[in-house]
């Protein structure tokens, strides 16, 4: 997740303090990312530093506001431009945790596919009355982007969920299609005492 181009998107619509750029974040996003002020702040040090945004002065109750300098937004038209790239894929706990049980003795892999299989259905379901509420929420004419922008994300959350469940379906007929080889369970490295024994067995 790039926060850093999440943050000059909303900058390039305005000045913004902190606390602001997360609520808007995270209503464009339906919190599905959630982000602390903390990480904002630090996030908008970082664009500082880099010629990215400015300081753009101070309310009232002191909350220091940041602007999107022209490298700012040359940086946001290249992040828009360019395809996201999948030459370093981030890691899917699942596929690592299902890598792992194939190879680890006494593991009952089927049983953590269904356990997945079961959990992933059911973040379906909700996912997907979420959405049947973002689409009711598109009529309101007072909505605008934001609505439209959760619509996406939950679009894409379906997706993938749905690909995850065929994955999984996918995975419990390899399964059946495969019969492991016997692990042999560890042996014990031989003690000192163990080592000696040997020794004198081989004279």
């Amino acid at each position: 997740m790039s926060i850093k181009h999440g943050l000059l998107a909303l900058l390039d619509q305005g000045p913004r303090y902190g606390y602001q750029l997360r609520t808007e974040f995270e209503e464009r996003t339906g919190a599905t990312w959630p982000l602390n002020v903390g990480q904002v702040y630090t996030t908008l040090g970082r664009l500082e530093r880099d010629g990215l945004v400015l300081p753009d002065g101070e309310d009232e109750e002191g909350h220091v506001y940041y602007r999107v300098t022209d490298r700012g937004r040359a940086e946001l038209r290249s992040w828009f431009e360019t395809p996201v790239p999948r030459t370093n894929p981030p890691r899917d706990e699942l596929a690592i945790k299902l890598a792992m049980a194939v190879t680890v003795p006494g593991v009952d892999v089927h049983a953590v596919v269904q356990g997945q299989r079961r959990h992933s259905i059911q973040a379906l379901q909700d996912y997907t009355r979420l959405k049947a509420r973002a689409l009711a929420g598109m009529t309101d004419p007072a909505a605008g982007g934001a609505e439209l922008a959760w619509l996406l994300v939950l679009d894409q959350l379906i997706f993938q969920t749905e690909a995850e469940v065929r994955w999984l379906d996918h995975c419990e007929t390899r399964l059946a299609q495969h019969r492991p080889q016997a692990v042999p369970a560890p042996q014990p490295a031989p003690t000192v005492r163990g080592r000696n024994k040997q020794r004198q067995g081989e004279r």
